[in-house]
């Protein structure tokens, strides 16, 4: 086995899947599985979600909003993102925790480092649910800052494509992929991975970062044995 502990990060747009909002069960409960195998296997997993797919602070502030409500209105998005997948983990009997960086007893626990190393001991996924608790910061710097406190092995970006490109492969068909490469090469050939906060973070604690596409079954498992999936960045 490859990393014993893992941070993952989805975007909340992946939780759409081909609708245009929200959640998609089917997308939802794909991810738990594949999840769940991993756990199985004795990996500690860390999930932090995003808020896309209901709110995102950015935009909001585009439509008229306040930056900081903004930013607290997606923080809000990912919580309800975070309780679909706690509640997904338990329908197929998975205990997992729910912590939230914003104080809200009812719905999660309060982020601590100890408490979530203690879950993650006992071999329960934790979802990380409103991202760092602060405005001006995106959830790639709460996944982040959340992999280096509970020292993940590999921070694992699940996305919607299979790594690291020259450019974006959506768009140039002549794009190439990278097996690996490193954080200063991501700096200098100005690649978007994640923002620079989140990036510079990773870089700084010696955190690597694994993108690969989350919705082709099986990675999960496979990035855990060691196979070649994605592109690995790394110092």
């Amino acid at each position: 086995m490859k990393y014993k502990r893992v941070l993952l990060k989805l975007s909340g747009e992946s939780l759409m899947g081909s609708d245009n909002y929200g959640i998609n069960t089917t997308i939802l409960n794909e991810y738990v599985e594949q999840i769940k195998e991993i756990c199985e296997m004795g990996v500690e997993v860390g999930i932090v979600i995003g808020g896309g797919n209901i709110f995102r602070g950015m935009s909001g502030t585009n439509k008229g909003f306040d930056r900081v409500k903004g930013d607290y209105m997606g923080m809000l998005a990912t919580v309800i993102n975070g309780l679909a997948i706690q509640s997904a983990f338990e329908n197929i009997g998975v205990e997992a925790v729910l912590m939230t960086a914003i104080r809200m007893e009812p719905v999660g626990i309060g982020y601590s480092k100890q408490k979530a190393l203690e879950a993650l001991k006992s071999k329960k996924p934790v979802i990380f649910s409103a991202g760092t608790g602060n405005p001006f910061f995106t959830t790639d710097t709460a996944s982040a800052l959340r992999g280096v406190e509970i020292e993940a092995d590999v921070l694992l970006k699940g996305t919607r494509v299979d790594g690291v490109y020259t450019a974006d492969p959506e768009k140039d068909k002549t794009a190439t992929r990278f097996e690996t490469i490193t954080f200063d090469d991501v700096y200098k050939k100005n690649l978007k991975i994640m923002d620079l906060t989140a990036f510079t973070l990773c870089k700084e604690n010696n955190l690597p970062i694994l993108v690969f596409d989350m919705n082709q079954k099986g990675n999960l498992k496979k990035i855990i044995l060691g196979e070649k999936v994605g592109t690995l960045v790394s110092n």
